[in-house]
């Protein structure tokens, strides 16, 4: 028995998949733009970062010349992992922005 193909149906799978590659565009672009600036908790390090994770911008904001190489370095590092945590959460919130009214098929 053959299935009779609905025109409907198929042209708006198409749309569907159309938006979705349009909103995917969109998602990816503004994940590029979106800068969120994060400091360590000493505030001696700021960052600035994308939500894809790329580092736009490192400043000392304290006064490093006071600081030892080891705290320096931890202060870095807890800039980084701010800037990661920082860029995820970015990224989830586009997400969201971007996709979250549009249902998936399985909740048709």
């Amino acid at each position: 028995m053959t299935r009779e193909i609905d025109q409907s149906w198929v042209e708006e799978a198409i749309e569907r998949y159309r938006r979705i590659e349009a909103l995917r565009a969109e998602f990816d672009e503004a994940i590029r733009r979106v800068e969120v600036t994060v400091r360590s908790p000493d505030g001696l390090v700021e960052l600035v970062v994308t939500a894809d994770g790329s580092v736009g911008d490192v400043r000392f904001v304290g006064a490093p010349q006071v600081r030892t190489g080891p705290e320096l370095a931890r202060s870095v590092r807890a800039a980084i992992t701010a800037a990661d945590d920082a860029a995820r959460w970015a990224r989830e919130k586009l997400y969201t922005e971007t996709f979250g009214e549009y249902r998936r098929l399985a909740e048709d």
